[in-house]
């Protein structure tokens, strides 16, 4: 059986809210735990530039790509929080 386009062990929610670029522990443009090398506010590679810009703005903004796949995610902004989802790794609150 093909695992082709299948979801990674432990895809689901992940992070707090107000994380940066990155938020494995192995730090920006290396594959942690959750396989994050992508940005994700502006979805180029974690580890291209420093993305100051970046981190600054998700401390206000919800993600806009998965860092996982760099697929664009739906995102829903309400009074209390906020929902990312990704259709491949599934939904990230803040």
């Amino acid at each position: 059986m093909s695992t082709v386009g299948a979801a990674p062990a432990g895809a689901g929610s992940a992070g707090p809210a107000g994380a940066g670029a990155n938020t494995d522990s192995a730090g920006p443009g290396s594959a942690g735990p959750t396989g994050a090398v992508w940005c994700d506010r502006c979805g180029e590679p974690a580890g291209d530039g420093s993305h100051a810009a970046c981190r600054a703005a998700r401390e206000l903004e919800p993600p806009r790509f998965c860092p996982r796949c760099r697929r664009r995610m739906k995102v829903q902004v309400v009074p209390t929080g906020w929902t990312a989802t990704c259709v491949q790794h599934g939904e990230l609150r803040g």
